[in-house]
């Protein structure tokens, strides 16, 4: 049975700006932007703040800044 529970949080959230190109990077940092919403310059998206979230930023955090 499939159950429809929303992820446990507090509804917050986190805003990601991307500064730098996803050119000539490893395709593992490649597909981090594209999951996180991104992978043109200066673009951002407003995600949950999770823990998965907040570990794919620190895994390309030379690429995307939190913007407040």
């Amino acid at each position: 049975m499939a159950s429809n529970k929303k992820p446990a949080g507090s509804g917050k959230t986190v805003t990601v700006e991307q500064i730098g190109s996803g050119i000539r990077r490893p395709k593992e940092q490649r597909d981090t932007l594209i999951g996180l919403g991104l992978g043109k310059m200066h673009r951002k998206r407003t995600l949950p703040d999770t823990p998965e979230v907040r570990g794919m930023i620190n895994k390309i955090s030379h690429m995307v800044r939190v913007v407040e």
